[in-house]
């Protein structure tokens, strides 16, 4: 019997920094409802993305997926370039 592995968590964003060998800075943003004033807010996180073959550049759409750790702050890898 075969073990099936976990759901891995998906995120799409946009790359704003590929100054890094290997590596590109992705920010992803979400709305999310204010605690106390109800009104919808822009929230966004930055995330550090295994990049192999650097096709992700500058201002690209990208989807990235969850992976083991690969260095101190990079948990994630880009799966493709959705322009």
């Amino acid at each position: 019997m075969s073990q099936k592995r976990g759901k891995r968590k998906e995120r799409i964003g946009v790359v704003v920094s590929d100054k890094m060998q290997k590596t590109v800075v992705v920010k992803v943003e979400r709305l999310a409802k204010h605690p106390i004033y109800k009104k919808v807010i822009r929230r966004s996180k930055t995330f550090k993305a295994h990049n192999e073959d650097n096709k992700a550049k500058l201002a690209d759409k990208v989807r990235i997926v969850e992976t083991r750790p690969l260095s101190k702050d990079k948990r994630w890898r880009v799966a493709e370039v959705l322009k």
